[in-house]
């Protein structure tokens, strides 16, 4: 570091929050808080030496497990930049591969004694993909993307259920007369325990109007992948929108996912191309949504919102759509972005007829949008 003779010399603090700031671009979340620690241990410790900076960073700058390893990478390219200006010292060992976690899993369909509940854990390892989860979709890499896309591949969307007027037999519920007096006379009219009945549940459609035009190009794909995920655990029908409307539920029927991002790709003319959100809304419903498709569905809108047409429009449609589903849902990347707020003419005019507005920017994000379609609080 720059003359590092004291504790407290301008030139040492100027290189720490140097490495403090490095740290925040190579994705670390080194807040004013973990910085201002750093600083404080560093002083405590010895500036100039190597080894104190690099565990007084280790410790109040890394957040989780997952941070050590892109700690280690930026600390070496930093302070190898700095040349003679780098703390003196022996380099410090490699930082230890992150051990097992365990993680307690309950088995669906059992539930375990209060008492041996939390006894059988199970290992999982962790790895970057916990930070790659919360990571800007339209900010990755090559190698992030590929990453992703294997994320996303073993992703599932349980989709909502519906009450049928059908009933079946249950172990509680209402009494079924039928069934009771069947047994009773199976039995020669001695009495035979009460049987009951309730509800069946059958899978509520969902529908996804997935943007893909220019200004959603980064996230396009993704969002995609996610509606081929969510297509093979619950009935989906997937649509793209751009400059005109196209119904891609074949296309992505078909089980590799590359496959079926291919089949998309061939499928969809206006890749790419502008946006006419209300235009484009209206005749879905007039073709699919008003003879079924949407009603009583769950319709999810992955868009940025932004209108080149007629924002009245899209709010007329908009009141249309929420008057046949059952639930209207719009997920916004650009929602998590700091400051964002829905200005836009097509987001405003679109929005009153929402039922949850959400983001839709990284793997978290759609992991919960997955909760919010299955009618957990979106909140």
């Amino acid at each position: 570091m720059r003359a590092v003779d004291s504790v407290t010399g301008r030139g040492a603090d100027a290189v720490l929050l140097g490495f403090a700031r490095a740290l925040r671009a190579g994705g670390l979340d080194a807040s004013a808080e973990r910085v201002h620690a750093f600083l404080r241990a560093v002083a405590v410790l010895r500036p100039g030496v190597r080894g104190d900076v690099y565990w007084a960073g280790r410790s109040t700058l890394c957040g989780s497990r997952e941070d050590l390893e892109r700690y280690d990478e930026v600390f070496t390219a930093y302070f190898a930049d700095a040349g003679g200006d780098a703390p003196e010292g022996p380099t410090p060992k490699a930082a230890i591969p992150p051990r097992p976690r365990l993680v307690v899993r309950d088995t669906p369909g059992t539930t375990a004694p209060e008492n041996e509940r939390h006894t059988t854990p199970t290992g999982a390892l962790a790895s970057s993909a916990e930070v790659l989860r919360h990571r800007d979709i339209a900010e990755l890499d090559a190698a992030e993307r590929t990453r992703l896309h294997q994320l996303l591949a073993a992703f599932a969307l349980p989709g909502p259920t519906r009450r049928t007027p059908r009933r079946r037999p249950a172990r509680r519920g209402e009494a079924d007369p039928r069934r009771t007096v069947r047994d009773l006379l199976r039995h020669g009219g001695e009495p035979a325990p009460l049987r009951h009945r309730a509800r069946a549940e059958r899978p509520r459609r969902v529908v996804l109007l997935v943007d893909v035009s220019g200004s959603m190009t980064p996230c396009a794909d993704a969002l995609l992948r996610f509606a081929h995920a969510s297509a093979r655990t619950t009935r989906t029908e997937v649509f793209t929108l751009a400059t005109r409307l196209t119904r891609v539920t074949r296309e992505l029927a078909q089980r590799d996912p590359d496959l079926a991002m291919a089949a998309v790709a061939a499928a969809v003319p206006d890749w790419s191309g502008g946006t006419r959100l209300g235009e484009l809304l209206r005749v879905f419903l007039d073709r699919w949504g008003q003879r079924g498709t949407a009603r009583g569905a769950v319709v999810v809108l992955l868009s940025d919102g932004w209108e080149r047409g007629d924002p009245e429009l899209l709010g007329a449609q908009m009141r249309r759509l929420h008057r046949l589903a059952h639930r209207v849902i719009w997920a916004n990347p650009r929602k998590a972005r700091p400051g964002y707020a829905p200005l836009a003419a097509g987001m405003a005019a679109a929005l009153p007829s929402v039922d949850a507005f959400v983001e839709g920017h990284s793997p978290a994000a759609l992991e919960r949008l997955a909760a919010v379609v299955r009618g957990a609080d979106d909140a």
